[in-house]
């Protein structure tokens, strides 16, 4: 075995994720679907597996793909989304209904990968920007102090000349105008004891909000916009952006003066000094390593792509999506503009409800790569009440809490919930099936009269079976109302 192997996913160690334990998180979020938990839980434990055996074998373990088959609003999508924050993997959604097939206007397959390649290259920054803000806010707190009291500034350093003079210099003979050598400027001196004491004493001001509202002016750099259409390519981050990204760094900065209060000074001097401490080199290798190593990529609606040879009319690309996914899912190098990204080990979750088609249908080269099928429960009445009550943040304590700050004090009694959970139930058989989201528009009609009076009246509020009955009861029954208002 081999001891020292890659490093873990970011976020969270890896070796105590078990898959006993990774279910157990995801319990505090997800009621039941015991099954597709302990699937994704198994599959990304095999990360951890893979990442330990030895170097040679490695590249040959793939993930093993998982197939979510269930109705809308069981958490199929909740499910993947909380494991790859349990994980600290990056982790993108995608609709696969949004594809066309190669030769048709729509977003190509490979879109889904440049998603996930942003979003780690967002969390890589984001940590990298952690790592650095103390010593950026320390560089922030100086350059407002040399615009607080500019005569302290210490010498500046040699002057930069003009890149643009030097390179045609280089190329037309140094004399070319403006690329003669500056002599060199002498090294900066320290500041003197008087002004060093005015600005430990500026410093310890500006530190504890003296001068946060005090305008002052400072200049800041904007990047050139090229306008859209200017350059080629597609809308998806392909050649077209690598060339926009190319000809935004070439092209110089302009720099705008803005008045600013102290405070927005610091939040703006922060951000760019650690920018400049930051090797956005670096954080592009990190993420793509990321990416292709730890990412979770979910496409939803598989099953609106679902169909065979023979289709017609506007279904006519649903086979060509299916094949255009297909090398994706298999393992291959999709170019983006931080680089080059092979799919090989990312993990993909498809998820679908089948109501009119069957995963049968999809065609057998995507159904071999998704080896894993987990078929998701319906929700029952009994399920309702545990989502309303008491997962992490449970629907009813979002409601408190909202209701809360208008001070309103909601006090939902059991047999409160029982009706709830019963009136979501009827609603879901009587027109369509949409799961826990159902909770949402039901909750939402309950304390419509009460969100509505929230700032005036304030007090404490006692939502009992006969109140859940009064509000709801009529328009339940009605199948007409229910079909437009729940």
């Amino acid at each position: 075995m081999n001891a020292a192997a890659e490093p873990a996913a970011p976020g969270g160690e890896l070796a105590e994720l078990t898959p006993r334990a990774i279910v157990a998180a995801l319990d505090k979020y997800i009621v039941g679907q015991a099954k597709a938990k302990r699937a994704v839980a198994i599959a990304m434990r095999n990360r951890y597996r893979r990442s330990r055996v030895r170097p040679e074998m490695r590249e040959d373990i793939v993930p093993k793909n998982i197939l979510m088959i269930g109705p809308t609003g069981v958490g199929k999508t909740e499910i993947a989304r909380r494991l790859a924050t349990l994980a600290g993997a990056p982790f993108v959604k995608v609709e696969a209904t949004k594809y066309t097939e190669v030769g048709y206007v729509g977003r190509d397959v490979e879109s889904m990968v440049r998603d996930l390649v942003e979003q780690a290259v967002r969390t890589v920054m984001e940590e990298r920007r952690e790592d650095v803000k103390e010593l950026a806010a320390r560089m922030a707190v100086e350059r407002v102090i040399d615009l607080l009291h500019p005569e302290t500034r210490p010498p500046a350093a040699q002057t930069p000349g003009n890149p643009f003079a030097a390179t045609l210099g280089s190329i037309f003979g140094n004399n070319f105008a403006g690329a003669q050598p500056q002599p060199p400027a002498p090294p900066p001196g320290a500041p003197t004891a008087d002004a060093q004491r005015v600005r430990d004493q500026a410093r310890a001001d500006v530190e504890r909000g003296f001068y946060d509202v005090r305008l002052v002016e400072i200049e800041v750099e904007e990047s050139p916009s090229i306008p859209m259409g200017v350059v080629g390519g597609n809308f998806d981050g392909g050649a077209g952006g690598d060339l926009g990204e190319m000809l935004g760094g070439i092209l110089p900065k302009k720099r705008v003066s803005k008045r600013v209060t102290v405070s927005e000074a610091r939040r703006i001097f922060a951000q760019e000094e650690a920018g400049k401490l930051i090797d956005a080199d670096a954080v592009k290798r990190e993420a793509l390593r990321r990416a292709g190593e730890h990412g979770i990529v979910f496409i939803d609606e598989i099953d609106k792509v679902a169909g065979r040879e023979g289709s017609r009319g506007p279904d006519v690309s649903r086979e060509g999506v299916q094949r255009d996914i297909l090398p994706i899912v298999e393992g291959c190098t999709v170019n983006t503009k931080h680089g080059a990204i092979k799919t090989d080990h990312v993990l993909f979750i498809a998820a679908g409800a089948f109501h009119i088609s069957k995963p049968s249908d999809l065609i057998p080269e995507l159904q071999g790569r998704f080896p894993i099928r987990v078929e998701l429960d319906s929700l029952t009445a009994e399920d309702f009440k545990t989502i309303l009550t008491q997962p992490q943040n449970a629907l009813i304590e979002q409601y408190k809490a909202l209701l809360a700050t208008e001070n309103v004090t909601l006090d939902f009694r059991p047999d409160a919930v029982d009706q709830i959970a019963e009136f979501a139930m009827q609603v879901n058989e009587q027109s369509e099936n949409i799961g826990a989201r159902r909770l949402h528009t039901v909750l939402e009609r309950l304390l419509e009269d009460v969100s509505y009076e929230a700032p005036e009246k304030g007090g404490s509020v006692t939502i009992d079976g006969d109140y859940v009955r009064a509000k709801l009861q009529d328009v339940v029954r009605d199948a007409e109302l229910t079909n437009y208002i729940l």
